[in-house]
């Protein structure tokens, strides 16, 4: 059965360009270990912090394309991402919560109650690590490229290393 989110096309694009970031990033991690990177998609393409000059992410971004369009669908799942942290903390909350509204009943919270819904998110958050990738694989990434291919990549230099836009189109 098919992803039902690869029929609405401003998401599946940006799933899409999504993986493509990770992607990037996994490629350039392995190439200069240590640098720090963080990425956000949206449905054009992806921005890239990077403190690495423009041609570099330029043919970090071309390979992992080339990657992805031959089948190193892994590289889609990052561990860094916000889904996971997003996915962990959303249970972990909602645990949270409810214990404290279950043990606290009518009254308001005491510091007992805030100590027992702490004590009860802290593993949910630590059980529910591995679900993160998993949503990633079935709901926020999507390594098919289709027909989508890197067509710009603008760098701009901050005060603060780089900012590296990624245009995908068709």
């Amino acid at each position: 059965m098919a992803n039902p989110l690869s029929t609405l096309p401003i998401i599946n694009t940006t799933r899409r360009n999504h993986a493509l970031e990770h992607a990037t990033m996994h490629v350039l991690a392995a190439r200069y270990p240590g640098v720090k990177m963080a990425g956000m998609s949206g449905p054009a393409g992806f921005v890239l912090y990077a403190d690495l000059p423009t041609e570099i992410i330029t043919d970090g971004v071309l390979e992992a394309q080339k990657r992805l369009a031959n089948g190193e669908a892994e590289l889609a799942i990052h561990t860094n991402c916000g889904t996971n942290l997003v996915v962990s903390s959303l249970l972990a909350g909602s645990v949270a919560f409810m214990t404290l509204m279950a043990s606290s009943g009518k009254r308001k919270p005491n510091l007992f109650n805030y100590l027992l819904a702490a004590a009860a998110a802290i593993p949910v958050y630590i059980a529910s690590r591995p679900l993160g990738p998993r949503v990633q694989r079935l709901l926020t990434t999507d390594p098919d490229r289709g027909n989508r291919q890197v067509r710009l990549v603008e760098s701009r230099r901050t005060p603060h290393g780089f900012v590296h836009y990624i245009t995908i189109g068709l």
